[in-house]
């Protein structure tokens, strides 16, 4: 399964601490040898502050409990660097653990009131945030997520959106919560980020490179978003698919990302009139990219290639089990693949063999049946079942007039807010362009 692993080409674009859970989710799966695995670890780890960490991973791979002398004195040296750090901005974190105190702080909501309130109160100044944003960074290069989370979140409330530590502190938490595993307020953070990218272009000297990159590295840390949180599987289709700037991001960059976009499409029901922009998107990239899941789409919709797309099935399924953001997806997936396979097959065949149906969706006659008969019970089929015969008869199903409209008019929102914010985009450059002008 090494060959379909997207691990190594994925890991580029992310944080160090990121990797470590595709790495723990390999090991389990022992698709690459545990050794080379635990020397990754250690090489990442190297690059942080987890010093207790390294030595775990090192006895584990050097089967010894004899702990080096450097790693010894960089532990010493953490905990001084630390307990040095602490005191600078020892002020804020007392005023950060009174709860009165901070409720009237989030209200807060203009960094300038925000800042004559700190400076009222203690004696501040704009140094002892880059102390917390000092600390924030070292507590999460130790592995306190936590910690790292509430530094944070102070730091975003105070600092102006031009300065230059308040992206570093919005991908920080990001990463943060996504480690600590808060879902709600990592997609908060992960909408907080695209608005920033999006709306403050000027911030990055109108660079298209740099705005490429961190749309890229956005893409792939809110996979773990998509596929945890409840509304993710519906956000992934409306932010890859149907928003430019990121489905230009995913073809120029990382074409691998369709794996995702292909599995939530598959799985998400109410979505299947993104099939055809989808399939559109694959064919495009199909020269740059291809696995089991952009294939099996291929042979159903572009070829209608029943025994392709029933061979390809079986490939996902072994794709799925061992891909660390879709593990938890593959029982949607076959259920919903089979489904797909079924109505496409019905659409070109009135009358079925029960058999040949079960070949083309893996599965033995009888669990067919019982399939097919449950579709019927739930009122996701019109059709009916000779059982002397062993056929299923399909009865007509044409699509209303309504939901013809719906489908037309589905992405129209997504669509038109991005043409909206384009057209605001384009003002506000003339805008600032004349105003230029007039000052020369």
């Amino acid at each position: 399964m090494a060959k379909f692993d997207l691990t190594p080409k994925i890991a580029q674009y992310l944080d160090r601490h990121l990797v470590f859970p595709l790495l723990e989710f390999l090991s389990a799966k022992e698709i690459y040898d545990e050794n080379e695995v635990l020397k990754t670890k250690l090489d990442i780890l190297s690059k942080t502050n987890m010093v207790d960490y390294a030595i775990d991973i090192r006895n584990k791979l050097y089967s010894t409990a004899e702990v080096p002398e450097d790693l010894k004195k960089r532990r010493s040296h953490v905990v001084c660097q630390l307990q040095e750090l602490q005191q600078k901005v020892e002020p804020i974190l007392q005023f950060m653990a009174n709860d009165e105190v901070m409720q009237e702080v989030e209200k807060m909501r203009d960094s300038k009131t925000l800042i004559a309130y700190l400076e009222k109160e203690l004696n501040f100044d704009l140094e002892m945030i880059d102390w917390l944003h000092a600390l924030a960074k070292y507590r999460y290069e130790c592995g306190n997520y936590a910690a790292s989370t509430s530094y944070l979140y102070f730091c975003m409330l105070v600092l102006p959106q031009n300065d230059k530590n308040y992206l570093s502190a919005l991908w920080g938490k990001f990463a943060s919560e996504i480690l600590v595993q808060n879902w709600d307020s990592a997609l908060e953070d992960l909408n907080k980020l695209r608005e920033y990218i999006d709306n403050t272009p000027s911030l990055f000297g109108g660079n298209s490179l740099q705005l490429l990159q961190q749309r890229t590295w956005l893409i792939h840390w809110s996979l773990f978003v998509f596929f945890n949180h409840a509304m993710g599987r519906e956000l992934i289709i409306e932010t890859f698919l149907y928003r430019p700037n990121y489905l230009n991001a995913i073809q120029t960059m990382c074409p691998h990302i369709l794996r995702y976009l292909a599995t939530a499409v598959i799985i998400n029901r109410g979505r299947r009139s993104a099939l055809k922009d989808l399939v559109k998107v694959i064919q495009q990239e199909s020269y740059t990219y291809r696995d089991p899941i952009t294939e099996f789409l291929e042979h159903l919709y572009v070829n209608f290639d029943f025994d392709g797309a029933r061979q390809k099935l079986h490939e996902c399924q072994s794709v799925l089990f061992n891909d660390f953001f879709l593990i938890s997806c593959l029982d949607e997936f076959v259920e919903n693949a089979r489904l797909m396979i079924f109505e496409t097959f019905c659409r070109i065949h009135q009358c079925i063999s029960i058999g040949m149906l079960a070949e083309k969706l893996n599965m033995n006659p009888d669990e067919a049946e019982c399939w097919i008969v449950n579709l019927i019970r739930n009122a996701r089929l019109d059709a009916k079942i000779d059982s002397k015969l062993g056929h299923v008869v399909m009865g007509s199903q044409p699509l209303s007039p309504y939901q013809q409209l719906i489908e037309k008019i589905d992405s129209l929102s997504v669509r038109s807010e991005t043409l909206c914010g384009l057209i605001d985009r384009k003002i506000k450059a003339k805008t600032d362009n004349r105003w230029n002008n007039q000052e020369f």
